[in-house]
C-alpha cells in the first residue's frame, strides 16, 4: 500500500481568508491559495488545478503502462485535464474532467489504441476517485 499526504492551512475566513498548500514530497511548499486563486487570477494554486494535474498525470502513466503491457516500446503521450467546478445549490461540485491527449505510438492500430486509452481512462486511480463525468479526446500519430 502507498500513502501520500498533502496539507493545507487557511487563515481568516471566507473571501478574506488566505491559505497555503503543501505536499509530502516538498514539490509544493506553502503555495498560496484562496478565493482569488480559485475564482480569479491571483497568483497561486487551487484544488481544481491540483486535481487536473493529478488526473492528467495518473491517466498518462496508466496509459503508458497499458501500452507497454500490450507490447509497445516507444512513444510520447501528452495529456491536459480540464476540471470544471460548478455551482451546486449553496456549494460547488466538480462536475467533469476533460482529458485531451496527443499521442505518438509507432506501429499501433487506431482501434487498438482507442481500446487501450479507454481502459486507462476508466481504470486510473484518479478516474476511479472522481465522481464526475470524464471525457477523453485524443489525436494519434504513428
Amino acid at each position: 500500500m502507498v500513502k501520500r499526504t498533502g496539507s493545507a492551512r487557511y487563515e481568516g475566513l471566507g473571501k478574506d481568508g488566505r491559505g497555503v498548500v503543501s505536499t509530502q514530497s516538498g514539490v509544493l511548499a506553502d503555495q498560496p491559495y484562496g478565493f482569488g486563486t480559485r475564482f480569479g487570477d491571483d497568483p497561486g494554486t487551487n484544488p481544481e488545478e491540483l486535481i487536473a494535474a493529478a488526473h492528467a498525470s495518473c491517466f498518462t502513466m496508466a496509459l503508458s503502462f497499458a501500452l507497454a503491457k500490450a507490447g509497445h516500446a516507444d512513444g510520447t503521450l501528452e495529456t491536459e485535464a480540464a476540471v470544471t467546478l460548478e455551482k451546486d445549490g449553496e456549494g460547488f461540485t466538480v462536475t467533469r474532467s476533460d482529458l485531451t491527449l496527443a499521442a505518438r505510438v509507432p506501429g499501433i492500430a487506431a482501434d487498438a489504441f482507442a481500446e487501450i486509452a479507454a481502459g486507462a481512462k476508466a481504470n486510473c486511480p484518479i478516474s476511479k476517485l472522481l465522481k464526475a463525468e470524464i471525457t477523453l479526446d485524443y489525436s494519434l500519430r504513428n
